[in-house]
């Protein structure tokens, strides 16, 4: 059985591209979703194995997100990813229970590997 997905980026283009490298590992991509707000609420309606979430989003940032859907689910398994390498919100992310942080520009490869891991195999 495939490990189910949800994606939360504000740009429509990074979501696709990674709904497309997801379900071309495998992956049951369930949700999608393009602010914070939305994504607690995609979490709270499809419960997915695994979530990946943008850090700078529109209405509600994705470290505010992450704490909310720790919130719901302590085992929650998100990864975080951003373009923005800032110290500051890759800690400030961890604490709030990130399991792992992907770089924009995406590299495949790595993202598969980080996914992989944080899945355990």
């Amino acid at each position: 059985m495939a490990t189910t997905v949800m994606v939360v980026d504000d740009s429509l283009f990074m979501r696709k591209m990674l709904r497309d490298l997801l379900e071309g590992q495998g992956y049951q991509v369930v949700a999608e979703a393009a602010d914070g707000n939305e994504a607690v609420a995609r979490f709270r309606e499809s419960s997915p194995e695994l979530v990946t979430l943008d850090i700078v989003m529109p209405n509600k940032s994705g470290i505010e997100a992450l704490a909310e859907i720790m919130a719901l689910d302590p085992a929650a398994r998100v990864v975080m990813c951003s373009a923005v390498g800032q110290e500051s919100m890759t800690q400030a992310a961890s604490e709030a229970g990130a399991r792992a942080f992907i770089l924009k520009p995406f590299n495949p490869e790595h993202v598969v590997q980080v996914l992989r891991d944080v899945c355990g195999g």
